[in-house]
């Protein structure tokens, strides 16, 4: 089909936008712009979204060991990939062959929170079983020349809040531990023989619960935002394979290259107040002090299933950078900058990461500071931002550059379609409910 007069834009995603025009001018006058947007993206399918590189559709085997996927994870520069059942017969249904998608992030918060149960287990004096009995080993030897007998004795003393608050006395204790916990952990049996199938369930890990060909782009939509998936995968069900697989990233991508035709900006014009937008009221914002362990935004972030928060200043209105639950990827693959992250600040986290990434000359959006926007901007200048930056959040402030709330990638795709009633049907069938302690 023929582009729009003067459209130079000839990319796969553009194309998308052409498609969903032509379904937008012959839709029913009487209906409403949403019932619209959902009838143009039913009116395409999944097939026809844009491939992800060859690269980043890989899958990793369950008995890979911890460090095997931290490793393809890295090499391949993504931050999730599927799980393929190695135990599944050779003529499996794609449902029993795999059995789930792991996340970078979700691989090292899961390795913080073993390290805070088997410190609890040495507080209180006691052997911790299987995992943290394990790991507290690690723990042990790391610690063992970086905490003197003056911590050790406080550490003993503070075993009785163990019971009460073991939480809190869990982030405590392990804030005061120094040394170079994670390049010894990288470096130990545990993890290395630990396999990615043991932390099925765990935090950040997702059921494998895929699109087909022939689904629409209303199914996909609905699966990223309200069903909050991070990435499907597209199977082909006659190969058995997985063809495709599509982030909320790639759909942010494909809204941008949409700019300027017709039923983009009837949606993307509107400013985020009209929408609602932000959700989130200021003082229900999840933060951090800039003063405080980076440990506890890690810890927030897994307690609340949430992927990223700001760091605030003294102030606690101003945000002064942003921890994302992928930065923790550096904790496994550039240890050496951490030998005393326990103790370390969010402040002094965000310093050494930048500073790491300008070394190696590494592109991020940490190098350029917090990415604000105004509540009165539109999708459509949201939408701009996040694509140009790369980044899977934006902080709305006010005139005073207070914190006010703050957009993310699922906030945007869910103000573009709704769900019809009983639109799944027994879509979910044999994938949810979803594992114990699953977030996805």
């Amino acid at each position: 089909m023929e582009s729009p007069p003067g459209s130079e834009r000839s990319s796969p995603e553009a194309e998308i936008g052409y498609r969903l025009e032509d379904l937008w001018d012959v839709q029913e006058p009487l209906l409403s712009p949403s019932e619209k947007l959902n009838s143009c993206f039913e009116g395409v399918l999944v097939s026809s979204f844009p491939q992800a590189p060859p690269s980043q559709v890989i899958e990793i085997p369950s008995d890979s060991s911890l460090a095997d996927t931290v490793e393809i994870l890295s090499k391949h520069k993504i931050l999730s990939a599927p799980v393929r059942n190695v135990d599944a017969p050779e003529d499996a249904s794609w449902i029993d062959r795999y059995i789930g998608i792991v996340e970078f992030a979700g691989i090292v918060v899961w390795l913080l929170h073993q390290s805070e149960v088997a410190a609890l287990g040495m507080m209180a004096g006691s052997a911790v079983a299987g995992l943290a009995a394990t790991l507290g080993a690690v723990t042990l030897e790391t610690t063992a020349s970086g905490i003197g007998g003056g911590d050790v004795a406080s550490a003993a003393a503070s075993a009785g809040a163990a019971a009460a608050d073991p939480a809190k006395s869990g982030l405590e204790t392990a804030a005061s531990m120094g040394g170079s916990f994670f390049e010894t952990l990288t470096s130990s049996d545990f993890y290395k023989n630990t396999k990615v199938r043991d932390i099925s369930g765990s935090f950040r890990w997702a059921p494998f619960l895929a699109l087909q060909t022939s689904d629409s782009l209303l199914t996909m939509l609905l699966l990223l935002s309200k069903y909050r998936m991070k990435s499907l995968p597209v199977v082909d069900l006659g190969e058995g394979r997985i063809e495709n697989i599509i982030t909320q990233s790639a759909v942010v991508h494909m809204l941008a290259e949409c700019v300027g035709l017709h039923w983009f900006e009837n949606w993307g014009t509107k400013k985020l107040y009209e929408l609602g937008l932000p959700i989130m009221k200021p003082d229900r914002l999840i933060k951090v002090n800039e003063e405080e362990p980076v440990l506890k935004a890690f810890q927030l972030m897994r307690k609340k299933g949430i992927g990223g928060l700001p760091v605030v200043d003294g102030s606690g209105k101003k945000a002064t950078g942003n921890i994302s639950i992928r930065d923790v990827q550096y904790l496994l693959t550039a240890p050496e900058i951490y030998k005393d992250y326990r103790s370390f600040t969010a402040k002094n986290f965000l310093a050494s990461v930048r500073n790491y990434l300008d070394e190696h000359q590494e592109a991020s959006a940490m190098l350029r500071g917090v990415i604000t926007c105004k509540r009165d901007d539109t999708l459509k200048d949201i939408i701009l931002s996040l694509d140009s930056e790369k980044i899977h959040r934006i902080y709305v402030v006010d005139e005073e550059e207070n914190l006010e709330g703050v957009i993310t990638l699922r906030d945007i795709i869910s103000k573009l379609v709704h769900e019809p009633h009983n639109y799944f049907g027994d879509f979910f069938d044999g994938v949810v409910p979803l594992p114990q302690n699953s977030r996805v």
